[in-house]
């Protein structure tokens, strides 16, 4: 059976069939779910039955694959998987229970729920992460993603100008700080530094302009902190408008991969109390933002 691509939306999102992403891929069906995600930015395979182990493999098609920042920023508890290149998306302890209210790798991933872009704040980012869906709750818990592209084409000119050359600060601790999370150590702090990157750049896969901030982006280098905040809102305002949104609901069995370089998006919430067991890993961009074209 050849690849299927099917279109979602009207402007981005696709779903994927006809092909087993736990097996090795031939050149051409890599090349053709390549060519979608740049088409796309979203692309969804239901169905799918994957390990960690080949999660990871299957990532490893689309770039190098990135170490989870989990375990830098939470290194004084037990945890669940043993892979340092697979993300916990989930709300269970290193013993498999569900987290309790308090517990600190729960209030951590609340700042999910924010509309963001996946390890922007890395020197180098996050280019397509990919998350697995090993078991889900009934209801809610859905992704919302945000195309980041059309968002940038529907600014006015004078809008666009203005954001030419500007430079964000991303950093994780101002995603986490907006929700009172903040019981970090020194060493955890010191782990993931504040870095820059461009506030409008070209997406390298299908070279289109596009927005790129979101939780992690703290201000706006060179310019009054309250100024570029307001700036980093009226932008994440304008992009999530419900023209350029789309919500994927999810099933068992779902492998969902999207570009961050060219989008954002958030989890939606759930009764926490219900069993959420999401893996995601993700590849690293070639740069930082400042490095590629603008």
């Amino acid at each position: 059976m050849s690849i299927t691509v099917t279109p979602v939306h009207p402007e981005f999102v696709a779903e994927i069939g006809g092909v087993d992403v736990a097996k090795p891929l031939s050149p051409g069906d890599r090349q053709a779910i390549g060519d979608a995600i740049n088409r796309y930015a979203v692309v969804v395979f239901r169905g799918q039955t994957l390990d960690d182990e080949r999660q990871v493999a299957f990532a490893g098609n689309f770039g190098p694959v990135e170490s989870s920042a989990l375990k830098l920023r939470h290194r004084d508890i037990k945890h669940r998987l043993e892979s340092s290149q697979v993300a916990d998306i989930s709300n269970l302890d290193g013993d498999g229970n569900v987290l309790k209210p308090d517990a600190r790798r729960r209030l951590d991933g609340l700042a999910n729920r924010l509309w963001h872009t996946d390890a922007s704040f890395r020197a180098v980012p996050g280019a397509l992460s990919m998350l697995y869906a090993h078991v889900i709750p009934d209801e809610g818990g859905d992704t919302e993603f945000a195309d980041m592209r059309a968002a940038y084409d529907a600014l006015p000119p004078s809008k666009k100008a203005a954001l030419e050359g500007l430079v964000a600060e991303h950093s994780i601790w101002r995603s986490r700080e907006q929700l009172g999370v903040v019981q970090y150590t020194d060493e955890e702090r010191a782990s993931l530094p504040p870095v820059p990157q461009r506030v409008v750049r070209t997406h390298p896969g299908s070279h289109r302009k596009t927005l790129y901030l979101a939780a992690h982006a703290s201000h706006i280098i060179g310019m009054p902190v309250a100024d570029g905040r307001l700036i980093i809102l009226d932008l994440i305002e304008h992009a999530t408008q419900p023209k350029f949104v789309h919500t994927h609901r999810w099933a068992q069995g779902d492998l969902v991969i999207w570009d961050n370089r060219c989008t954002m998006h958030r989890a939606r919430p759930f009764d926490t109390t219900k069993v959420r067991d999401l893996r995601r890993v993700t590849t690293r961009d070639v740069a930082s933002t400042l490095e590629q074209a603008a």
